[in-house]
């Protein structure tokens, strides 16, 4: 994945939209055989609780090995590398945000008007990436590659169709990079520890710039 640039987004409106979008581990197809997605699934649980312990940066290929009770090349072929398996690991803790805007109750979620689910994708997001942090910067060794995981490109097509929906003038893909910039993680880690801006005011940020983006009634 190193250098290559991924894929342009699919049309939200089209087969493959953002309504559709599922994430699929990385390095995966999207359907695994079961005893392949069972030992994922056992190396992913042996490095969350040796994470818990000992923190993202400490994490390693050998350490996740034994404790799943598995050769270190098996690892590896699963993931490719430490920040592949660090990728997989936050894909993993994101199920529940994204059943939430996916398929979850409004506001967030498809039964509210596209306005509103963009309010709230903001704090939702916010919060979900204050909480995993650590994670997401030690998984970030490849600016492009951070650009082309799974999540980060399901989270763009889901911003970009609800600023399609809600009216938006001007180039809603780009608009929807702007949006998701205002709370990456490192800036909102910034913000909130470094500066000791309230989490509030960064969120009434988010509002305000969808409000500015979005024509009123």
């Amino acid at each position: 994945m190193t250098g290559s640039v991924p894929p342009p987004l699919p049309s939200p409106d089209a087969p493959g939209g953002a309504a559709e979008l599922e994430l699929t581990p990385v390095g995966e197809p999207p359907s695994l055989r079961a005893d392949a997605a069972r030992n994922r699934t056992r190396l992913l649980e042996a490095a969350s609780q040796l994470m818990a312990g000992c923190g993202a940066a400490q994490l390693t290929m050998d350490a996740v090995a034994a404790a799943a009770g598995v050769g270190k090349g098996t690892v590896f072929r699963r993931f490719g590398d430490r920040t592949g398996l660090l990728v997989a690991l936050l894909d993993h803790r994101e199920q529940q945000l994204q059943a939430a805007f996916l398929s979850g109750p409004a506001p967030l979620g498809p039964d509210a008007p596209p306005l509103e689910r963009l309010h709230a994708f903001g704090p939702a997001l916010i919060r979900h990436e204050r909480d995993h942090h650590e994670l997401i910067l030690s998984s970030r060794t490849d600016p492009l590659r951070t650009y082309g995981v799974p999540a980060n490109r399901l989270r763009l097509t889901h911003v970009t169709m609800l600023l399609r929906q809600a009216g938006v003038a001007g180039d809603a893909e780009l608009l929807a990079h702007t949006l998701l910039g205002s709370v990456d993680s490192v800036l909102v880690h910034h913000l909130t520890t470094e500066r000791g801006i309230p989490l509030d005011r960064v969120e009434a940020g988010w509002h305000d710039l969808v409000d500015r983006l979005v024509p009123g009634p």
